[in-house]
């Protein structure tokens, strides 16, 4: 047995919510059961404990999915140990789970020792294995000999210099022409092949990435220290991974698959007490597909999430690199292939950063001036997937917005030409080495509850859209235009697209709930950059990725309905599993759980300053109050302390800034 996954079998959303009612404060006692008639209230008892388990049968190729419940038993009845009760145990035929990195190992260490694969590796001048880097990818699904009878892996092959410098950036001589299968459960190579003799590119001696001492350049050396303190210690409280900021509460979660998940969002505001904002918010697929039609690359169409594991694939956060201020980490627990524990320490990473200008404005007449710093909390995880870096981040603002976003980084996935070769879908970047172009996708599941107590369902989506007035007496001007909203009333209406000429954007409403001007409260997805995929319709990777033809779904909130491309993507021969099915059902949306599904991503192509390892690009999105507030919640933060000038530290007013010390001359010569 082989486990692939076990996590939290989480509880009804209704539970959840009611459980945070009671532990976040203010108390609303509306949320409890009396115990008596005229007796004290207490909160409904909550539910035993259950993992769910992912298990692969390595001697028979199945995949079963596990419920337990745990229950305790005393050290005098059962000698300390826990005990377990199976809940539900279901095989799945026709799939294959994710891959592991006891299996990568394993598939390294086998194709390094095939005797045909040596031959090839000397053909092109590499006889020390130790140079040698295999990546093992997944086949993905291109027909029948990629069915999940079998497990299989397809390996990228990158050779190091002959210096075997372990600081060396090994991605930057890819060995072409080889084509090898693995079959990954009898650890055997089944196909191999040296179709195509491509010399390794030479070495590029702006290959290295690491310190200047340690690859011949110079670091500059004009750079200060630059020192960020809190001398009070963090606005934060933390109980656990119960998190509390300004009027923010949330729970932080960490699963093998997304990574990061941000639990039950909620609001404090004031007299209208805690209000929900978001059930679960987590980043729940991701997919790379290449475009360059040559051998291997256009097997290139990765899905981390589904594929590899995000949450699988983190790696420990450093004070001071990663992240600067006052931190706090959260650890991430894991099974590993054969059920030990794996604990990967400072995963996630939380602290307050300074954000610039919150608002500001003056009164030219009097001079008053009133600014507001903005702060913000932001909770995030990094992740290594083979050559790429993807941070995932979530800010949360004093103005009641919420900011997702995704920051790229790391080594380009090259290929080698020959010296005669010459490719339009891809960038040159060294002698014998090109870049190809690609795209990065990304998957959020906004499990929305906007200004819903536990067990309501009055959620509702309109599409906003600007719209230009029609010439007329309404409009003798030409100059008029307003937002015309459009209610996506069922879930095939609710596939929709990003539209920049139309500043498009979504907002979820309480269909119950009022502000003071008689609108439903409301928060508001607002797109950042965004595209769609650059493939025919009938790419083969849009068989298993058919969710990226649309940058938003939206469908009504089901338990079991969790990933984009159905629960297991790896080498899935079913046609647009998960979204595109599931939507197939047109379920109602008027009021009702809903769930969005936004789908954003970056076209990258390659450029030298991508090279020998690429610099932060960002990518993401916005949730944003809309009419869920009276007035701006961020009208009163305090204004700051003191202000930091040339000449040191002085104390600024509490208040604004005297009347006549700061209006300028001219101004005042003016009044």
């Amino acid at each position: 047995m082989r486990f692939v996954e076990v996590v939290l079998n989480e509880p009804d959303k209704n539970v959840v919510a009611l459980a945070d009612a009671y532990f976040f404060p203010p108390y609303q006692p509306t949320l409890y059961r009396p115990k008596a008639k005229g007796g004290a209230m207490y909160p409904l008892q909550l539910p035993p404990r259950q993992a769910r388990l992912v298990v692969y049968n390595k001697r028979t190729n199945e995949t079963s999915i596990w419920v337990v419940e745990l229950s305790e038993v005393h050290a005098t009845a059962r000698g300390g140990h826990h005990r377990g009760k199976v809940f539900s145990s279901v095989n799945v035929p026709d799939v294959q789970p994710p891959m592991d990195a006891m299996e990568y190992a394993e598939c390294e260490a086998l194709v390094k020792e095939y005797p045909p694969f040596v031959e090839a590796m000397k053909k092109r001048g590499i006889e020390d294995m130790d140079l040698v880097m295999v990546d093992p990818w997944c086949v993905g699904y291109y027909g029948e000999e990629d069915s999940p009878s079998r497990r299989l892996g397809r390996p990228l092959i990158f050779c190091r210099t002959e210096s075997d410098c372990p600081l060396e950036n090994g991605y930057a001589r890819p060995v072409e022409g080889i084509h090898v299968l693995v079959d990954m459960r009898h650890m055997q190579v089944i196909e191999f092949e040296d179709r195509n003799f491509v010399p390794l590119p030479p070495p590029d001696p702006l290959r290295n990435y690491t310190a200047a001492s340690s690859r011949g350049g110079v670091d500059r050396t004009d750079i200060k220290p630059l020192l960020i303190t809190q001398p009070e210690g963090p606005s934060f409280r933390v109980n656990g991974y119960a998190v509390e900021w300004q009027k923010w509460n949330f729970r932080v979660g960490f699963t093998p698959r997304e990574g990061l998940v941000i639990h039950t969002v909620a609001y404090d505001d004031g007299s209208r007490g805690r209000r929900s904002v978001a059930h679960r918010l987590s980043f729940v697929e991701m997919v790379v597909p290449y475009g360059d039609p040559h051998d291997p690359h256009y097997r290139k169409n990765a899905f981390d999430a589904g594929e590899d594991g995000l949450g699988r694939n983190a790696h420990s956060l450093k004070r001071g690199c990663d992240c600067l201020g006052h931190i706090k980490y959260f650890d991430a627990h894991f099974t590993n292939f054969l059920g030990g524990v794996e604990t990967i320490e400072n995963c996630v990473c939380m602290h307050e950063e300074d954000h610039g200008i919150l608002w500001k404005h003056q009164d030219w007449r009097t001079g008053m001036t009133e600014v507001r710093r903005s702060r913000r909390l932001t909770v995030s995880f990094f992740c290594t997937v083979a050559n790429y870096e993807y941070g995932f981040f979530w800010h949360f603002y004093q103005d009641g917005h919420i900011e997702a976003e995704v920051k790229l980084t790391g080594i380009l996935s090259l290929g080698a030409l020959k010296a005669d070769e010459n490719r339009r879908q891809g960038t040159v970047i060294a002698p014998g080495l090109y870049a190809p172009v690609h795209q990065h996708f990304f998957v959020a599941r906004l499990d929305m509850s906007v200004d819903c107590n536990p067990g309501e369902r009055l959620n509702q989506v309109v599409e906003v859209n600007m719209k230009v007035e029609d010439p007329g007496p309404e409009n003798p001007h030409n100059n008029a235009f307003y937002a015309e909203e459009t209610l996506l009333s069922s879930e095939l209406h609710a596939q929709r697209d990003c539209n920049a000429l139309t500043h498009r954007h979504w907002i979820v409403r309480n269909t119950r709930t009022f502000n003071r001007t008689g609108q439903l409260t409301g928060y508001k997805l607002m797109p950042g950059r965004n595209c769609l995929p650059l493939a025919g319709p009938d790419a083969k990777f849009l068989r298993r990725a058919a969710f990226l033809n649309h940058n938003l779904w939206v469908t009504e909130y089901k338990r079991d309905e969790c990933f984009p491309g159905g629960e297991f993507p790896n080498q899935n021969p079913r046609v647009g599993e998960g979204l595109p099915t599931w939507v197939k059902q047109d379920r109602k949306l008027e009021e009702t759980d809903v769930v969005l599904w936004y789908v954003f991503g970056v076209t990258h192509v390659p450029r030298l300053e991508d090279w020998p390892v690429m610099p932060v690009e960002h990518v993401g999105f916005k949730l944003l109050p809309h009419g869920f507030f009276n007035c701006s919640p961020a009208v009163d933060v305090p204004p700051s302390e003191a202000t930091i000038a040339e000449d040191g530290i002085k104390e600024a007013p509490a208040k604004g800034v005297g009347p006549t010390d700061s209006i300028q001359p001219t101004l005042l010569s003016k009044l």
